[in-house]
């Protein structure tokens, strides 16, 4: 018998401890982080937005971890939390009216602890009967809200371009039943996709990575109001098609990045049954205006969609890496990712998410959603969106009260606004604005005009932020 064998048959060694510590030991260490995590983001909210640290310190000091020499874990926790503190634009802070990344709220907080303790592998429900059946339930709760029949299904994603990507591929998919196996090749002509010049960006990635191609991506001009040229839209399909283009899908937009803008769902809607397009709505962000009774009607025309893109880690406020794709269309939605392997432990006459996802194996996403949702309801989720609109509004009234001008009329809560007379361009203000780190906005384009992009992103804004915020931005001139 060799060495090896010999070795095999004796006594295992004891689990590594810096990996797999004693119970006592967890608890202690994980009671001091979220005491010093507590600390930390008492501090954040002190200090400035933007990052602070010394990069050149910091790049020495983390070419000092060569993995060779094991450090003590808590040095370690101490070392990364300071790291952090110091080292990122403070989007849990309320002075940050920036891109749609709010700070999560606690429940979804709770969940990722809990993901990451039982770690359920969420490819098959033969494995996580539970955790699949969790993430169903919260879909068509969704997709009931935005008005999809009940058979409706989908599942949650990384984020919403790939979401956006899945209903590309459910789009190619109903459009040629060979795409399967010839991708776009099997296609009479050109294939095309339509969405708003103001989409989303990642929809040049994504006809990329589909084969459909950058050429394919179909941007079709705005109005002065940043929305959809709906006769433009229907114009050029027309001239597509008669030039031997294969149109496969509409894409509208209820959020748009750049405005907050909502295009014309319904018309979209029309104009994609005439031309036999799958009609998909990126509500990626708008989409939680559905858990509003007063907002709700702004979404007129969602629930003719074939399929959506909510993302719950914007303005449903959960912890990064939770989006959503719903679809009307479950038959198809299993046709696009189906694949057969003898050793997944499926549940007989279960659709496994590894069945009707680009993913296999994954995270338990959903449960930030379930959670949050369970504990807030319809109810504070909507009282949650609308006091973000609230927190919009009065910033407008008191920016148009010292003459600036609002270039979007937006039913969310993104406001945009050029600087009066005596201010330096756009650009300028912002970069004086996020080096004070007062506050923290963006500069971009609107309608074809520079302007200062404010979102209310963060659930606890309060009176004296939008002070601060209304005081960074004239400090500026």
């Amino acid at each position: 018998m060799s060495g090896a064998d010999e070795n095999s048959q004796g006594e295992l060694a004891a689990p590594v401890a810096a990996l797999f510590a004693p119970r006592a030991e967890r608890e202690r260490i994980d009671e001091r982080l979220t005491r010093a995590l507590g600390a930390a983001l008492e501090r954040v909210g002190r200090g400035p937005v933007m990052p602070d640290i010394d990069m050149s310190r910091f790049r020495a000091e983390l070419a000092g971890f060569d993995f060779e020499t094991p450090q003590p874990l808590e040095r370690l926790l101490e070392w990364t939390t300071a790291q952090l503190e110091h080292g990122i634009v403070h989007m849990t802070e309320p002075r940050y009216f920036g891109l749609f990344n709010p700070p999560a709220n606690f429940p979804s907080q709770c969940a990722d602890r809990i993901t990451a303790a039982f770690n359920p592998q969420l490819a098959s429900s033969g494995s996580s009967p539970v955790p699949v059946a969790i993430e169903a339930h919260v879909v068509r709760a969704v997709a009931a809200r935005a008005g999809l029949p009940q058979e409706s299904a989908g599942h949650f994603t990384t984020a919403g371009s790939e979401a956006n990507c899945t209903a590309l591929i459910c789009a190619l998919t109903r459009a040629e039943r060979r795409f399967g196996t010839d991708g776009v090749r099997a296609f009479a002509g050109p294939v095309a996709l339509y969405t708003s010049r103001e989409c989303q960006p990642a929809w040049f990635k994504i006809v990329h990575a589909t084969g459909v191609g950058r050429g394919g991506l179909r941007l079709i001009a705005t109005n002065a109001r940043g929305e959809l040229e709906a006769d433009v839209l229907e114009e050029t399909l027309e001239r597509d098609v008669q030039g031997g283009m294969v149109p496969v899908m509409i894409s509208a937009t209820a959020g748009t990045t750049g405005g907050g803008m909502i295009d014309p769902l319904e018309r979209c809607a029309a104009i994609a049954r005439r031309f036999g397009c799958w009609y998909h709505v990126d509500a990626a962000w708008g989409g939680a205006a559905l858990c509003s009774e007063r907002l709700k009607g702004s979404l007129a025309g969602i629930e003719l969609a074939d399929s959506l893109t909510i993302d719950a880690h914007k303005w449903f406020a959960t912890t990064m890496g939770c989006g959503m794709f719903i679809t009307r269309h479950a038959a198809i939605l299993g046709e696009a990712f189906r694949v057969s392997t003898a050793f997944m432990p499926s549940a007989v006459g279960a659709l496994d998410p590894y069945l009707n996802s680009l993913q296999w194996s994954r995270r338990f996403m959903g449960l930030k959603l379930f959670l949050s949702l369970a504990a807030a309801g319809w109810q504070g989720y909507g009282t949650h969106v609308e006091r973000a609109v609230t927190v919009i509004a009065r910033v407008k009234a008191q920016l148009v009260s010292r003459g600036w001008t609002a270039a979007n009329d937006s039913q969310l809560a993104v406001l945009c606004v050029v600087p009066p007379p005596g201010y330096p361009d756009v650009r300028e203000v912002v970069r004086r604005v996020l080096a004070s780190g007062r506050a923290w906005v963006a500069a971009t384009s609107f309608a074809g005009r520079d302007v200062v992009r404010i979102c209310a992103t963060h659930g606890e804004i309060l009176a004296a932020d939008i002070d601060e915020l209304i005081a960074a931005l004239s400090a500026t001139r």
